[in-house]
């Protein structure tokens, strides 16, 4: 039996045309900053995005028979992958006819930012015009969120459709039983805190373009600037610790910030993984703090950044390359975790972690005490042996892939120490460098980068389905 037949690709061809049509409005909202600062780039925001709404208005007219067809999971997942491809292409032409990158670049530019792993092949970016500096934290605040979430809110209607293209975000968590109430009530919550951080920023003294650029950056747990020194060049303690704020607030569960009135705040201290993310940023600050000479607001600072994925730093990347190799391990390893499921955060995420060490608790349990019948909890739930196996399978595909762009990144002669840290760290939709590689890294090194950032994002599986439907496709 095919696993995409003629109906299929009629049926992903024309719900991708709907994603398509939103991601070309996305190219359009920057060109109201670059009215504002007279900086006259509007048409080349304007031809990509009006090429994408074109495109989009055929694959949804021409087949919109197809929309009585109920979109399965496969559908949906194949969808999201494009679709995300589609957008960093689409916005990455931007980058390539304002700023004049290479278009390998630019898609690398634009991945790095829809998928928050604010990684920047610019070398300065303060010297770039305002209109792409919002739209590279326009691109984060929409991915961070997920650009389909954002869409199928408004532009798609109520149903299977709609539920499937959420699942395939590797969302999961309802706070509505509908997905078209969730999604809503969970873009009220981001409107909130992206408010708040705005007037936060401002109050502490921050630029007003910059406080709306690096909240969009940081909610998102982005960590794109629009400073070279990224939230260093500040200077202040203060907009340090609404940074990690933000950070702490992009990383834990959406389905727990809309919990907290309705609880008086039990939802966040009852939440396990909110409990375990504060744990470690505690423990591992302390340690580091106690076994290194490094000053204490770096330390906490860059240990929210590396566990929330927001790669957002006071510190210049070069100088965390002298840091000891300890302490570089350390920040790796939280790189791996991330944050909350239901959030904005990218790595193999905390519940998978805390799934995968229950399984191995148990199995070790077992061996030495064969009689014994052990129950997995979690937050007083019981957990399955699929679950276990779930989250022990994901965490082996997502190493394995890690391992795979270390060796490539080896293989052109690059540092294995650096390399490491620098494959985390994308495939994580991170940003934190050691050493600045990605400005020296060769353009087939750019696109593995791509290609890590798109399945770090969409978690390995829909990335899957996709290579899968084209093979067969192509074999045919």
């Amino acid at each position: 039996m095919r696993f995409v037949n003629k109906r299929d690709l009629f049926i992903i061809a024309r719900n991708s045309g709907i994603l398509m049509i939103g991601i070309g409005i996305m190219c359009l909202v920057p060109i109201i900053v670059d009215l504002i600062y007279l900086e006259f780039n509007a048409m080349w925001f304007a031809i990509p995005g009006l090429i994408s709404i074109f495109v989009g208005l055929i694959f949804s007219k021409v087949l919109n028979k197809y929309d009585i067809d109920r979109i399965r999971p496969k559908h949906g997942m194949i969808i999201s992958a494009l679709s995300w491809l589609w957008a960093s292409i689409i916005c990455g032409s931007v980058f390539y006819f304002v700023t004049g990158i290479s278009i390998v670049d630019s898609i690398f530019e634009s991945m790095s930012a829809l998928t928050g792993s604010g990684i920047t092949i610019y070398a300065d970016v303060e010297v770039l015009p305002h209109s792409i500096l919002f739209f590279r934290a326009f691109q984060q605040w929409i991915g961070g969120l997920g650009i389909i979430m954002l869409i199928i809110s408004f532009l798609s209607k109520p149903g299977t459709t709609s539920s499937r293209l959420y699942q395939s975000e590797a969302r999961e968590d309802r706070i509505k039983p509908s997905t078209k109430a969730t999604i809503k009530e969970t873009i009220k919550i981001y409107l909130i805190y992206t408010l708040f951080g705005i007037i936060l920023y401002i109050i502490a003294g921050m630029p007003v373009f910059d406080s709306i650029c690096n909240t969009f950056s940081t909610i998102s747990t982005g960590g794109m600037s629009v400073k070279n020194a990224n939230i260093g060049y500040y200077q202040s303690d203060l907009i340090y610790m609404i940074t990690i704020i933000l950070m702490i607030l992009g990383a834990t569960s959406f389905l727990v910030h809309y919990k907290i009135i309705k609880t008086r705040g039990k939802s966040l201290i009852e939440d396990l993984q909110f409990k375990v993310l504060i744990s470690v940023i505690a423990c591992v600050s302390l340690l580091v703090f106690f076994i290194s000479n490094i000053v204490p607001m770096e330390i906490l600072f860059h240990v929210v950044s590396a566990i929330t994925t927001t790669g957002a730093s006071i510190q210049s990347s070069t100088v965390m390359g002298t840091w000891p190799a300890n302490i570089i391990i350390i920040i790796m390893a939280l790189m791996l975790v991330g944050g909350s499921n239901g959030s904005t955060v990218g790595a193999i995420k905390l519940m998978r972690v805390i799934t995968f060490f229950k399984g191995v608790y148990k199995n070790l349990r077992e061996v030495f005490s064969p009689r014994s019948v052990i129950n997995l909890k979690i937050s007083g739930k019981n957990v399955s042996d699929k679950n276990v196996a779930e989250s022990g399978n994901y965490i082996t595909l997502y190493l394995l892939c890690i391992l795979i762009t270390w060796i490539l990144m080896c293989s052109y002669g690059h540092d294995p120490f650096n390399s490491l840290f620098f494959t985390i760290s994308m495939q994580g939709n991170v940003g934190l460098e050691i050493g600045q590689m990605s400005q020296v890294i060769e353009w087939p090194l750019k696109v593995v980068g791509i290609f890590a950032m798109w399945i770090g994002r969409l978690e390995i599986i829909p990335v899957l389905f996709t290579f899968r439907a084209f093979f067969e496709i192509f074999k045919r």
